[in-house]
């Protein structure tokens, strides 16, 4: 529980503070003090009588009632501490800086949930333990510097790790962002980073609070409420980029199905993040840029032009930029064009990047600007690269900079790298409110990442043409765990109006033969019982007469494991990949991409949380490395990707019923000319 008391605590007791800022409770008592606290501050510590210029008493019994504690002691006294602050000192909030608790063994596990007890009953907060503390506006509770500067409407956020934290305010500050708030939970104990996720949902007001969460997650303890959360503020206006870590041992499990290989983690948490809204990063240095991308006007469209005094950083932009898919457009060529050329130094060019020459100053920066603000209506957001030339200071220019991102209606990046020669300059300008991006391509890259991450999507069930009652009957009268038949695998998929190709399973050749000439020549044998039917040749193409077929159906029944042979027309078409396993704590993830080497080799799926809207399932497809192959690539007919997306979503209401299944293949799904359809399929369910 999160309450007023560890948010904005009127009286304040550090135990363990000191008079040496080098121990985490003497630095604390330091920042507390230097933060301007305006309530009242007290200290423990039996060997000082003075700490900091604040009284200390001599133990916890001998301070008045308190509503924030921090503790900063060796673990074997905190219990007994805090059961005498809580029971007696009427604390409501505490703050564990100490260490050594359930991160470190097994005792230290049981003596934690002790102490959350006490807490509990107390009905009291707890920050921690294990952590660096938290700040905000009101006091500043933490053990670490540096204080990143304060800013009610500067970034919230919330870390799993102190140390990660810290690193993160580093790079933070270094750009120029403010922070509202600070909170590192530690062990989290009783207050993850969910709750306070959940806290800031419940209470947020549009007018007076901060719109930007930065978030370092190590263990999502309640998927659904961290997606209900994050998906809640982004749809008030938030943005919201965080970094998930500890996802990839998950990968290496053995799995018996290409889903249940790809399927780790990890691709859930790209899944619950995608469904949301939130920006998924991976490094600090990423995310800290992000966050600073998100306190610029919003960029809503893909058309970038580039003012710039170097050629040679700009190309490089213009690199990073195109090779995310934003556009550069040419703006030479045309009369307006040639009227800028006109007001800027010769030998300036206009094509875009708009480069105004080392010796271009202010003014022509000024203009440069205006022009892509006003006139070339082509452009819906501005880079501009200046630095320092050694030879004079910059401070016009990064004034008129200062003017124009306030004034100009688009948005403006400014990237200033000359930190070392131009530093005054920079920290002038970052001092006026703004942030800077010292490298051009960290900055294209997060701008790239921000405009892919699609808005949070409805996360409706659609239930049209899904068979429920079916659907049910069918997997309770399966009677155990494991694959089931070819049979009903293709009941399952009728049920949930998922096409199939017709297919026929017996070992009885006479009946494979009749089938066979039911539907057709060329058709498809497959052996049925081994899960990896390919790897025992096991998978016959082409059969084009009854006499091969009978040759081969022989073959396969000797096949180790075979129960039957499945036969079915042979199609023709561009293999898809869809699939789906279960995933504890999130739920089912549902797969999805261009089949054969694609997901073989590259992996190149799309992941996402059931159930399935058809908008996120377009989302889905959309982010696939081989998307221009739906397009048409190279003169081919392209493919119907809302029918692929209509069997995506037909396949998570399929699974929001089913929860028995746990693996589930659809390999491949071939997009023909007569539509898209289901050659193969396997699936596992868990009684």
């Amino acid at each position: 529980m999160i309450n007023k008391e560890l948010i904005n605590p009127k009286s304040i007791v550090v135990v363990g503070g000191s008079n040496k800022t080098s121990k985490p409770g003497g630095n604390c008592v330091r920042n507390i003090i230097n933060g301007k606290y305006e309530g009242d501050l007290y200290v423990i510590n039996p060997k000082e009588e003075i700490v900091q210029g604040v009284k200390s008493y001599q133990s916890v019994y001998d301070i008045p009632p308190t509503d924030l504690a921090i503790i900063a002691i060796p673990a074997a006294a905190c219990l007994d501490t805090i059961t005498v602050l809580a029971k007696e000192k009427e604390v409501k909030a505490f703050i564990m800086f100490t260490a050594g608790f359930g991160e470190e063994t097994v005792e230290g596990g049981e003596l934690e949930k002790q102490i959350v007890e006490v807490i509990n009953e107390a009905g009291a907060s707890l920050i921690g333990p294990n952590c660096i503390g938290m700040l905000n506006r009101y006091h500043h509770s933490l053990f670490t510097l540096p204080i990143p500067e304060m800013d009610p409407m500067g970034v919230d956020m919330i870390s799993s790790s102190g140390g990660t934290c810290l690193f993160i305010m580093e790079s933070s500050i270094r750009m120029g962002l403010r922070f509202n708030s600070v909170w590192s939970v530690g062990n989290a104990a009783q207050i993850c980073v969910e709750d306070i996720l959940e806290y800031m949902d419940q209470n947020f007001n549009p007018e007076t609070d901060p719109k930007i969460k930065l978030l370092y997650i190590e263990s999502i303890k309640d998927p659904d409420k961290l997606l209900e959360s994050t998906t809640s503020l982004i749809q008030k206006g938030c943005r919201i980029a965080a970094i998930k870590s500890g996802s990839s041992e998950s990968g290496i499990r053995a799995a018996s199905s290409h889903t249940g290989a790809m399927a780790n983690p990890d691709l859930a948490v790209e899944a619950l993040f995608r469904k949301a809204g939130v920006v998924r990063c991976h490094s600090r240095e990423e995310l800290a840029t992000i966050g600073a991308v998100f306190t610029l006007k919003e960029l809503k469209g893909n058309n970038l032009a580039i003012v710039t005094h170097a050629g040679g950083p700009a190309v490089i932009l213009t690199d990073a930029l195109s090779k995310g898919g934003l556009e550069i457009p040419n703006l030479s060529g045309t009369a307006l064009a040639e009227k800028l050329k006109k007001q800027l130094l010769p030998g300036s060019s206009v094509s875009n990047p708009i480069d105004i020459i080392g010796t271009g100053g202010p003014d022509h920066l000024a203009t440069a600007i205006d022009y892509c603000e006003n006139k070339f209506t082509n452009i819906d957001g501005i880079a501009v690269i200046f630095g320092s030339p050694g030879l004079t200071r910059v401070y016009e220019a990064y004034d008129v900079l200062d003017r124009k991102m306030k004034s100009c209606r688009k948005p403006i990046f400014p990237i200033l790298p000359s930190v070392s020669t131009a530093w005054d300059e920079t920290d002038f300008f970052v001092k006026k409110g703004h942030v800077n991006f010292s490298d051009e391509v960290g900055l294209a890259e997060a701008l790239i990442k921000v405009l892919k991450t699609p808005h949070p999507l409805a996360n409706n069930l659609e239930l049209k043409g899904v068979d429920i009652p079916l659907v049910r009957r069918i997997i309770d009268n399966i009677p155990e765990s494991g694959y089931i038949a070819p049979e009903l695998v293709q009941k399952l998929f009728q049920a949930a109006s998922i096409p199939m190709v017709e297919e026929f399973s017996s070992s009885d050749g006479e009946e494979i033969r009749r089938f066979a000439e039911k539907v057709g020549f060329p058709v498809v044998a497959k052996v049925v019982g081994p899960v990896h039917k390919s790897d025992v040749g096991g998978v016959v193409l082409n059969i084009r007469s009854p006499e091969h077929l009978y040759f081969e159906f022989q073959r396969l029944m000797e096949v180790p494991q075979a129960k039957a042979v499945m036969v079915q027309p042979m199609l023709k078409g561009v293999e898809l990949f869809a699939g789906a396993k279960y995933e504890e704590k999130f739920g089912h993830i549902v797969l999805c991409g261009l089949g054969g080497i694609f997901v073989e080799i590259f992996k190149d799926v799309a992941s996402g949380l059931a159930p399935l809207a058809t908008e996120e399932a377009l989302s889905m497809i959309r982010s696939l490395k081989g998307y221009k192959v739906f397009q048409g690539a190279r003169g081919q007919k392209g493919i119907d990707e809302h029918q692929f997306a209509k069997i995506v979503v037909q396949l998570s209401a399929l699974l929001r019923f089913a929860s028995e299944i746990k693996e589930l293949d659809i390999n491949p799904l071939l997009a023909t000319e007569k539509g898209i359809i289901a050659v193969d399929a396997r699936i596992r369910i868990e009684k």
